[in-house]
């Protein structure tokens, strides 16, 4: 008898342990699933891809970023970014009519060093009391490698317009948009320039062309959410 009830409690911790280590499968899968449907969600999100649908695009300020790295007597680098940012970003069928118009003030531009923000406020820099404002406006676009899109705007920087070209990529809209609020997309753009020729020659004669510094001295990178202003079609 005692067998028995010995054996019948060993088939219960047997069948016990069975459906523990059952459920415990069951939720490692269910976890498997869920974390690989939300990866999913987020590759998709991610994805590049073309375009976004035809509209106007109100730049977000508090979720845009534009950033910054200057030569620093060839070797080096001042890096900085410019913390108010707005404009416009028109999205057209047809590629040559789709648009920018962003404008950045110069006064917000931002070193992490509060003397040396003062300085490139100054005449010699940015002149933020007769220029307040940079700017970047253009139409057209054109399809590059992997994605990217290219824009030849101009930017304006003391009053001084240049061509400067922008590559982009189209990020994606997000994919959690609480219902009733505005489609939001998201943008990466790469831009490169020539401060010499915005008249920012002070203290640099080695970036202004002289060996070994051919080419752009600074580079600019730029992350843009923006919300649908008109309604997208």
């Amino acid at each position: 008898m005692s067998s028995r009830i010995a054996g019948s409690h060993l088939m219960m911790r047997s069948l016990s342990t069975a459906f523990a280590l059952g459920a415990v499968m069951i939720a490692i899968w269910a976890m498997g699933v869920h974390d690989a449907s939300a990866r999913g969600a987020k590759e998709t999100a991610r994805k590049d891809v073309a375009l976004p649908a035809a509209g106007t695009y109100k730049i977000d300020p508090a979720h845009s970023f534009v950033y910054f790295s200057a030569w620093h007597h060839i070797v080096g680098r001042v890096r900085g970014r410019f913390d108010k940012v707005t404009g416009t970003i028109t999205a057209a069928d047809d590629p040559a009519q789709c648009a920018v118009d962003i404008t950045i003030d110069a006064a917000s531009i931002n070193t992490q060093n509060a003397r040396r923000d003062e300085d490139l406020r100054g005449p010699d820099f940015f002149d933020v009391k007769n220029h307040s404002v940079a700017t970047y406006r253009g139409r057209g676009i054109r399809r590059g490698a992997g994605g990217a899109w290219t824009m030849d705007g101009q930017l304006t920087i003391r009053g001084v317009a240049k061509p400067v070209p922008i590559t982009f990529t189209f990020k994606g809209m997000f994919p959690d948009t609480p219902a009733g609020e505005p489609a939001r997309a998201a943008f990466h753009a790469m831009a490169a320039t020539h401060r010499g020729d915005f008249g920012m020659t002070r203290d640099n004669p080695m970036e202004l062309g002289v060996p070994p510094a051919p080419g752009a001295d600074v580079e600019i990178e730029i992350d843009v959410e923006a919300d649908a202003a008109t309604a997208p079609h």
